[in-house]
């Protein structure tokens, strides 16, 4: 069993309680983080004399070495070593000899792990972001291509009134920029360097935390070693916007299998990104929708057990922490997987507009206009309120709609319509009029449009 702490101890760990401890399992993903770090600090202490110039090219090389031969399989991670720090120090010793035992140096654990899972969540928070970025290049062609493209909106899962599929795809678009902009801020707050801080009380040594914080592309060193080493917030910040970000795409998923669904049919998901039914032949399920959906939960679970396990841990490191990896690296895989996939399935998807139209026009989705319409002639709106409430009972009694219905039958109900009331209703009027910003008429959706495609290209 290789292992950095066996002076103090008279006989060996028990075997299960050795594998109870141990976590190469799981954090030997941490293995380039790792040895960046250690070339970092191993160029430090060059610099600063701590160790020889000579002890520093070996231990760097050295450190490349098992870093190319990691990449390359030559060499594989061995579920021996109790952690991927035992495992690239005693290989490090193995090729260079006694150099190699003076890597640790003015070093812990404790700030070594530290370090390399906030390098290795820094870059998640880039590799989520980019894929963002790419979810929200696929919207906003999506709103680009469909300015006039008209569905009902929906409150209560009932329809409301006429909008756009460029509007409401906007709205996705805000919610998954806003997800973008928690990225740029959790990096910006975690972006400082817990190097050096030791155990949890610094070192003798005269380390240089500005120089290893700079090579490694901080900020700048933490200020105080006992938070260097226990702070956890910068993950629990990350989780929570991944739960944020599958929080949102568990929305639209929800919309997407219902827009699959035989009764609204306003998509057809390509047959990539669906599956059919063992039993029924004319199955074609969304399921890529639904797992995304599924697995929103499972992200939920990985936030709510680091906030669990850090809750009660006095300053400064316990082994509880150990227990930040598994459930977060599995929901960060796990959020990756979903952007990439719900991504496709959104580029490749179809849309029966002219069945979206017809929802929208048999759900009264007008009918707030048709309101409008009245007080526009002089009623009052609390009685054009009631007026078209009972129009639309005498619609739904005749099942038609109110655009269907003459210019008699609707001066049966009050004599204020007129001719010009077909085109007040009408989708495209009901739409276009609505011109404030943020509103879904074609000028307002232009500037919009062109105000998301300047951030993109920011």
């Amino acid at each position: 069993m290789a292992q950095l702490w066996g002076g103090r101890f008279t006989k060996e760990t028990d075997a299960q309680v050795y594998a109870f401890n141990a976590s190469i399992g799981f954090d030997q993903r941490l293995y380039r983080q790792d040895i960046k770090g250690s070339i970092a600090h191993a160029t430090m202490l060059g610099k600063q004399g701590i160790v020889t110039e000579a002890e520093e090219a070996a231990i760097v090389q050295g450190l490349k070495g098992i870093l190319a031969d990691v990449e390359s399989g030559k060499l594989v991670i061995d579920s021996k070593y109790e952690d991927i720090h035992s495992f690239v120090e005693a290989n490090l010793i193995d090729r260079i000899g006694d150099a190699g035992k003076k890597l640790h140096t003015g070093r812990s654990r404790n700030d070594q792990v530290a370090l390399d899972m906030r390098l290795y969540t820094r870059d998640q928070v880039e590799e989520v972001d980019t894929l963002l970025k790419e979810l929200l290049q696929v919207i906003l062609q999506t709103m680009e291509e469909n300015t006039e493209t008209y569905m009902p909106g929906f409150t209560h899962l009932q329809k409301a009134q006429p909008i756009t599929l460029a509007h409401h795809y906007g709205a996705y678009f805000e919610m998954f920029k806003r997800d973008r902009l928690r990225m740029k801020d959790i990096y910006a707050r975690m972006n400082y360097c817990p190097l050096g801080a030791g155990a949890l009380a610094g070192t003798t040594y005269p380390l240089d935390r500005e120089m290893t914080a700079e090579l490694l592309g901080f900020a700048g060193p933490t200020l105080n070693s006992m938070d260097s080493v226990s702070d956890r917030d910068y993950l629990i910040e990350f989780l929570s916007a991944l739960s944020t970000i599958m929080m949102h795409l568990s929305r639209f998923c929800e919309e997407i299998i219902i827009w699959n669904s035989n009764e609204y049919q306003f998509v057809e998901i390509d047959d990539a990104f669906s599956t059919g039914s063992s039993i029924m032949p004319q199955k074609k399920n969304p399921d890529i929708a639904e797992l995304v959906r599924g697995k929103t939960g499972r992200v939920y679970g990985a936030l709510m057990s680091l906030l669990t396990t850090m809750k009660g841990i006095p300053l400064a490191y316990n082994k509880d922490m150990q227990e930040d990896k598994e459930m977060a690296f599995d929901a960060m895989d796990t959020v990756k997987d979903c952007l990439v996939l719900f991504t496709g399935m959104l580029a490749t998807m179809k849309f029966r507009k002219e069945r979206m139209a017809a929802s929208a026009m048999n759900g009264f989705t007008n009918a707030t206009d048709a309101a409008d319409y009245l007080v526009g002639k002089g009623v009052p709106f609390r009685d054009a309120h009631g007026i078209i409430g009972r129009l639309v009972l005498y619609c739904i009694e005749k099942n038609t709609s109110i655009d269907a219905l003459s210019l008699e039958e609707l001066q049966t109900i009050s004599d204020k319509f007129g001719e010009d009331i077909y085109d007040a209703v009408s989708l495209k009027t009901c739409v276009e009029k609505r011109l404030t910003i943020g509103a879904p008429g074609p000028e307002a959706m232009k500037k919009v449009i062109a105000a998301n495609k300047a951030y993109l290209e920011q």
